[in-house]
């Protein structure tokens, strides 16, 4: 069985949640490596997740040097995606980057040159493809089910979930708030489903409502308003190539009720689907309205099938390396889902459309 061995940068939360138990899964993945600003860190994650002989690195070109390294990880802070990710690559890694690709457009172009360049593979880590509706939903909007897809809704909506760890608050780190985070995940399943990566403008807003005032009713504990300098919530209307539309909504701290994260509704020629309530596909059939219904079970006892969008994200992603596959998610789609969140920042700050034509 061909092995790839890889290298963890980043050892906080979503390595240690997400990357490195859906990896101890994978029979042709190992993770041989790895480097984290804290070191304990670093030493946590190889005693529960690295090989026998697994090496932690107190300088991230240390590891990018080691030759046994074929992939890394890279679950960094947004600021720092490019600058690793692109060292990476120049080192001859494969390249598995968290979300979002990078803090800027600009950086997030300069990853898929080198990608290009360098001829190795790049992919950002959006697992919410790899969910068990979004994979049914994907297929039938593939086999035209839908029809022509002409609107589309991105849902990413917290009423009260602000996370306080971290630098999430931290601008100057991250790039921004809940659009960069979550809404990134809703516009790349969106974009996905319609198979449309061709924006022509986008009109966006963006607030700090609720940041300013702080709140003991937040998931993760209150929030300093002080330290908390991104958004609190951003919308945008997105207008494609084709005149497709998309609505793009987004938000840690909202007075809402109407609540959903990295899900979609789409409305085509032939008919509807929307993740708001389970799996739901609506048309018309003899004359009639039809909502149907999508249960999401296993083959035998009608069983859910296991939340195992994670594992099935990184068993994609070493099976493109290990088979010399194209990624299921792709930088170039990622770099314009990069640039239309960019493009929402500055309408906001500027009070005006930006067009990419």
């Amino acid at each position: 069985m061909t092995k790839v061995n890889v290298g963890m940068i980043g050892c906080g939360g979503i390595a240690m949640g997400k990357h490195l138990p859906s990896l101890a899964k994978i029979p042709e993945a190992q993770v041989v490596a790895f480097f984290d600003i804290s070191a304990d860190r670093a030493h946590e994650a190889k005693n529960k997740f690295g090989t026998h002989d697994a090496r932690v690195y107190h300088d991230v070109y240390e590891l990018l040097r080691d030759q046994d390294v074929h992939v890394v990880h890279v679950c960094t802070p947004n600021d720092t995606h490019a600058e690793i990710s692109i060292a990476a690559l120049e080192a001859g890694k494969h390249v598995l980057c968290e979300k979002p690709m990078a803090k800027t457009a600009e950086d997030a172009r300069r990853m898929l040159e080198t990608s290009q360049r360098t001829g190795k593979k790049l992919s950002i880590a959006y697992q919410n493809r790899f969910r068990a509706d979004s994979r049914w939903l994907y297929q039938a909007c593939r086999e035209g089910k839908l029809g022509e897809i002409y609107v589309a809704k991105a849902h990413a909506v917290r009423r009260r979930a602000v996370p306080t760890w971290g630098v999430f608050l931290d601008l100057e780190k991250q790039g921004g708030g809940p659009l960069i985070d979550i809404g990134t995940h809703a516009l790349d399943l969106a974009l996905w489903m319609m198979d449309n990566y061709e924006p022509r403008t986008v009109l966006g807003s963006s607030y700090r409502k609720l940041a300013e005032q702080g709140s003991s009713a937040n998931l993760w504990g209150p929030w300093d308003p002080d330290k908390f300098t991104v958004e609190d919530s951003a919308f945008a209307m997105i207008t494609m190539k084709n005149g497709a539309t998309v609505w793009l909504e987004s938000s840690w701290a909202l007075n809402t009720l109407d609540v959903d994260e990295a899900k979609v509704s789409l409305s085509g020629t032939k008919a509807g689907a929307d993740m708001k309530k389970g799996l739901r596909v609506n048309g018309e059939e003899h004359g009639r309205l039809y909502t149907q219904e999508i249960q999401m079970a296993g083959d035998f006892g009608g069983n859910p099938l296991p939340d195992d969008a994670a594992e099935q994200e990184a068993r994609a992603w070493i099976e493109a390396i290990a088979y010399d596959r194209e990624p299921v998610v792709t930088a170039r789609q990622a770099l314009v889902v990069q640039e239309i969140l960019e493009a929402v920042y500055e309408s906001a700050s500027k009070g005006q459309a930006i067009s990419f034509v």
